[in-house]
């Protein structure tokens, strides 16, 4: 399992330089710079500007003091805030992100996959179809709808939580929690469901009834465990994509999180902050999806031994 865990993670260093290396090209390549939208400012400032950041320098040059820094752990200023380093702002928003990201995570394992598992055992039932329609409801309404709904039943009419603001306690994390898992929950709801139906078919489980163990017993240490691959290779994207943050939910519910920082960096051409977001974002996503893998391999020993 070491041997299996060491050459997963070994390939996360090429695929973040390869991330980095296009980001960064794309950005420069892209037409506009970051000073452009200040109307009114005299050509010689805006040259002494890109001057001081280095932007009047060849791309090659300018790539290679980037990586240099990076290799430093220097992710350079924002262009735009002056005097921040894009560093002081993953450390400010991404804990909240995190906090918040990791709850949606949580609720939407412990909902999800007892929701599928229900659905499956109690397939064509009233239940089974109650729960489909959920997810389907989970899966086709977006989070700048759900958001404004939980906000007016239970903080505007009912006044059981917060409309937003931030505070490290469970009332403030609640409705984004609740919003970030709903599409979650559906996702991980139709696949355990899926997967458990098509293992139940099995051959070794028709052996394990056979045998005259109780159905629980059957469902829980001989079906479920592979019946879960499935959710394991989702929850790889799936668990960076909620850590990071959403900007909706963040917008409306006025968290500040790590959400808002990648949009308003691209808005603005802010070069070092969208870098950061995105090396922020590249690195949770291959580390999850290593996580992923190796849990893929604890639950199916061909993986890692192939």
């Amino acid at each position: 399992m070491l041997a299996y865990a060491l050459r997963r993670a070994v390939a996360i260093v090429p695929t973040l330089f390869l991330i980095v290396t296009v980001v960064f090209f794309l950005l420069r390549l892209a037409p506009g710079g970051p000073f452009d939208a200040e109307q009114g400012l005299p050509r010689e400032i805006k040259a002494n500007l890109e001057a001081a950041y280095g932007l009047d320098r060849p791309l090659a040059v300018q790539y290679g003091r980037y990586l240099a820094g990076l290799l430093r752990g220097d992710l350079g200023p924002s262009l735009k805030m002056r005097d921040v380093q894009v560093s002081a702002l993953i450390a400010r928003g991404f804990p909240i992100s995190a906090t918040l990201g990791a709850s949606a995570v949580l609720l939407a394992l412990f909902a999800g996959i007892p929701l599928g598992v229900a659905s499956a055992l109690r397939r064509g039932k009233t239940a089974d179809h109650l729960a489909m329609a959920f997810t389907s409801l989970g899966l086709a309404l977006p989070s700048f709808v759900i958001a404004p709904f939980l906000v007016l039943v239970f903080a505007v009419r009912l006044r059981w939580f917060p409309a937003g603001g931030w505070q490290a306690d469970a009332s403030h994390l609640t409705l984004p929690a609740l919003t970030l898992a709903l599409p979650v929950i559906a996702y991980i709801a139709r696949l355990t469901r899926g997967s458990l139906l098509e293992v139940l078919r099995a051959d070794f489980i028709r052996t394990a009834r056979s045998k005259g163990i109780p159905e629980a017993q059957v469902i829980l240490r001989h079906a479920l465990r592979p019946a879960l691959l499935p959710v394991v290779s989702f929850l790889g994207p799936a668990v960076a994509a909620v850590v990071t943050g959403s900007l909706v939910v963040e917008t409306v519910f006025g968290l500040p999180g790590t959400g808002r920082y990648l949009v308003d960096g691209a808005i603005d051409r802010d070069y070092p902050l969208v870098m950061g977001m995105v090396i922020l974002y590249g690195a949770l996503t291959l580390l999850a999806n290593l996580a992923a893998d190796l849990l893929y391999g604890w639950l199916d020993p061909r993986v890692r031994h192939g």
